[in-house]
């Protein structure tokens, strides 16, 4: 083998970067361009749900990271070792295992949440996100990728209800997690607005952030 031939040889034995480009496109595209809320519209029951008050939220968007960044490293992991006829209900499995883990968490340590978003994280097993995630992605891509994507996707979805949440909880309740923002700077008589904390205020809120998201990154709907 000539020197030439040798360094080639060594060149693509090179591992790729752990941070590499196409790498950090992976977390960064559902953040923005592939938001899995904004741009697929996919998880927007939950969006919806739990955003009157932004506790529960964040409390939603951990237990979603936690399910789909591991569900994506198992998957990943057993991906060769799956027969396709049983993938979706072998991935049903390891959803709902992970789920039954953060409920029993939330239970043990955070009971008054649990009440709140105990029903809504029951439904993350059949949340569209994690399950487009371990099809499209984790079955077919290494595990340290399928972490990333699941980081990437997790926050795509976090930043979106917190938001909503933000807006809902301030405009409605007149509180940020629970604190008296007005009553804290003297404006007692702050006029809320009862909507923000009903169903319809959530499509309202979130409605609008789609639009700005959209019009922002200049996504067009394609038929």
């Amino acid at each position: 083998m000539s020197t030439e031939t040798a360094e080639k040889t060594v060149e693509k034995a090179k591992s790729e970067a752990l941070l590499s480009k196409r790498r950090k496109r992976i977390i960064s595209d559902p953040l923005d361009d592939d938001n899995p809320i904004t741009v697929q519209v996919l998880g927007i029951c939950s969006a919806l749900a739990v955003t009157a008050k932004l506790e529960p939220t964040f409390v939603m968007a951990i237990a979603v990271m936690f399910v789909i960044v591991f569900s994506n490293l198992i998957i990943s992991v057993l991906r060769n070792a799956i027969p396709q006829r049983i993938r979706i209900i072998v991935q049903l499995g390891v959803v709902a295992s992970l789920v039954i883990v953060v409920d029993q968490v939330l239970k043990a340590y955070l009971y008054d949440v649990s009440k709140v978003v105990g029903v809504y994280v029951g439904l993350i097993i059949t949340n569209c996100i994690i399950m487009g995630r371990l099809e499209a992605f984790a079955m077919g891509n290494k595990p340290y990728d399928s972490i990333l994507d699941g980081f990437g996707s997790a926050f795509g979805y976090a930043w979106v209800i917190l938001i909503v949440a933000f807006f809902r909880e301030l405009l409605g309740s007149g509180s940020l997690f629970n604190f008296k923002v007005f009553e804290a700077i003297g404006w007692n008589n702050f006029p809320t607005n009862g909507l923000m904390t009903s169903p319809v205020g959530a499509f309202l809120v979130i409605g609008i952030v789609i639009w700005v998201q959209r019009w922002r990154n200049g996504y067009v709907e394609h038929s």
